[in-house]
């Protein structure tokens, strides 16, 4: 049996999660996984050790954490190119939506036992980019006032530490800001209930800001879809959204297309209407929301406005070159920059683990898959077969005396029963060839 190499990723959330370590490598090691384990020390930390496993060519990337720690993987990951290693999770953090979306337990030997049991799946992901910033023309004077109303444009160049791929969703406006200012300490002691906290906070804040979604056409903005005044934009690879809502329900991670959420501003009565619905009927309410998707799309809306990826906020100055940043810094009135952030959808960018036990609620070619599983049976069947007429006809020709001697004596047998070490079984795999 050829073992394979995996680099497990920890979060260690205050050593929550290091105490599981010995089940976990344990699982990892009976179904065939050599397994290099990497804790995060610092910020961004996670996504240099899978950027590092990446590059190795480690066959299997998994993540011990939450979505947070996940997004983190999937960026090193791409940043390597994408296409040599599987990305899998355990989950331990405090949101875990992407389990949720592919049925992944949430109990940790539960989860790595459906992990060695999965199937490497090319998935589609998100790529955001500041396209460019627009800021108002200021002619400066002896005492340093705005001279103009009319605008230019500067290219945007990211720094390293921007996290470019998404493989949930990206959100700007509401959930960006709240996710912005949960306490991490927090969070690790009371779970969701931090960003509860946060949120009761950020919302008397927050307030609708002007949106445009365009197709994207090359370097220039095309087709207009919508412009208005929003209060969140979602943008979905996936469809769940906080793991109780669907925000972009028709959303399938196959299909080479990114599904916008756009949640109008409105009167307080539709505000109402559109919190009710989320938290009764797990989705949008129509009134209140725009629906489109493209593969290609341009959004602009204030520099004020905050960004999240797959549930961690991230800063605008990280999506931007230094001489952007010193341009930014210098303008008072920062509602008045817009920036012009570009999402492409990426076809079969990476490859996930995914259980095999899914039901392929998020692909599109779901048919395609079962053929695929169909004929890997059929080869499995056969193979099983021919090992199992080759191991008779061995059995067969090693004699009866050769037989007796391997049995157990029932001496041996009550010495396993009196000093063996009693295992509890939490499931079974099939062992790899």
């Amino acid at each position: 049996m050829r073992e394979k190499k995996a680099c497990l990723i920890i979060n260690s959330r205050g050593g929550q999660n290091i105490a599981k370590l010995p089940d976990i490598t344990t699982v990892l090691a009976a179904a065939g996984w050599d397994t290099d384990i990497a804790i995060k020390e610092y910020g961004g930390h996670t996504m240099e050790l899978a950027n590092e496993a990446a590059e190795k060519n480690y066959e299997l990337v998994i993540g011990f954490g939450g979505d947070g720690t996940l997004s983190q993987i999937v960026n090193g990951v791409m940043n390597a190119g994408g296409q040599h290693s599987t990305v899998g999770l355990i989950p331990g953090g405090t949101a875990n939506v992407w389990a949720s979306e592919i049925g992944l337990p949430t109990d940790p030997i539960k989860a790595v036992l459906a992990l060695v049991n999965s199937e490497p799946r090319k998935v589609d992901i998100g790529h955001v980019e500041v396209e460019s910033l627009t800021f108002p023309e200021t002619r400066q004077n002896g005492q340093g006032q705005p001279g103009g109303n009319k605008s230019q444009k500067k290219k945007a160049k990211s720094s390293s530490k921007a996290k470019h791929h998404f493989l949930l969703m990206a959100g700007l406006g509401l959930d960006a800001a709240v996710m912005g200012h949960v306490s991490k300490p927090l969070k690790y002691r009371i779970g969701p209930l931090a960003v509860g906290l946060s949120a009761a906070k950020e919302l008397p804040t927050q307030h609708q800001f002007p949106l445009e979604i365009h197709i994207a056409n090359g370097s220039r903005k095309g087709e207009a879809l919508w412009k208005g005044e929003a209060l969140q934009v979602v943008v979905g690879n996936t469809r769940r959204y906080a793991d109780i809502v669907e925000m972009t329900p028709n959303a399938h991670i196959d299909d080479g297309v990114l599904d916008v959420c756009v949640i109008t501003a409105g009167d307080p009565l539709t505000t109402l209407q559109q919190v009710a619905s989320l938290l009764l009927r797990r989705k949008p309410d129509n009134l209140t929301s725009e629906y489109f998707h493209g593969a290609h799309l341009t959004i602009t809306v204030p520099a004020t406005i905050d960004l999240q990826l797959d549930g961690s906020a991230v800063k605008l100055k990280d999506y931007l070159g230094k001489s952007d940043r010193k341009a930014l810094k210098q303008v008072e009135n920062k509602e008045q920059v817009m920036v012009n952030y570009r999402f492409d959808a990426q076809p079969s960018a990476l490859r996930v683990a995914i259980p095999c036990t899914y039901d392929d609620a998020l692909f599109e070619d779901s048919a395609g898959k079962k053929q695929e599983q169909h004929d890997s049976a059929q080869e499995e069947r056969r193979q099983s077969a021919e090992n199992t007429s080759r191991d008779k006809d061995q059995l067969d020709q090693s004699g009866v005396g050769e037989r007796q001697e391997s049995q157990q004596s029932p001496e041996h047998l009550d010495a396993l029963l009196q000093n063996g070490r009693k295992v509890a079984v939490a499931g079974v795999t099939r062992v790899p060839d």
